[in-house]
């Protein structure tokens, strides 16, 4: 049983099934099978957005059958990875700041298992870089229908909607939020 996360090898890779076996407090993120410290606690701006953003998409959804989450709750894209230990495995599990869910029988008592319909990030320092590239990235390819990255120094959305060919298309542009 891992307790501490330095009992992992950082640059070693992992399945879903070891994520589940992991009894330390410090949270993370299984990208690929690679493991990805999450930042300590956001900042008052970050909490302040996702607050907002999550009372607006819960009063939009009212009535709908779509739920809202927040961080933390895992959702394990099915981007599976046969190499691992020569046997399918879930290599990917990720903690969006929000999600929308409307197909619920994607939900269990562990979060969602397949993409979310709609994905909000809302960036800090110390994760812009890979919420622009690798979660950008990772939603196209799992099929998440919308993806927002949220800057709230700046107050801007970037709207994220794929193209007939399924390619994440910036298609409102930066607005303010």
């Amino acid at each position: 049983m891992i307790t501490d996360i330095r009992q992992l090898d950082l640059e070693g890779r992992y399945t879903y099934a070891d994520y589940m076996t992991w009894q330390f407090d410090e949270m993370v993120e299984l990208i690929r099978g690679k493991v990805f410290r999450m930042s300590p606690a956001p900042g008052t701006a970050h909490q302040w957005v996702a607050g907002q953003l999550h009372g607006i998409l819960f009063q939009y959804l009212k009535g709908q059958p779509c739920t809202v989450f927040s961080a933390p709750f895992d959702v394990r894209l099915t981007q599976v990875d046969e190499s691992v230990d020569g046997a399918a495995a879930i290599t990917t599990v990720v903690q969006p700041d929000l999600c929308v869910v409307c197909n619920l029988s994607k939900l269990d008592r562990r979060g969602c298992q397949g993409a979310p319909d709609w994905v909000v990030e809302i960036l800090s320092t110390s994760t812009s870089q890979k919420d622009l590239t690798e979660k950008l990235e990772l939603y196209q390819n799992a099929g998440v229908r919308e993806y927002w990255v949220v800057d709230p120094h700046s107050g801007t959305v970037i709207d994220f909607l794929p193209d007939e060919a399924g390619q994440y298309q910036a298609r409102r542009g930066r607005s303010r939020c």
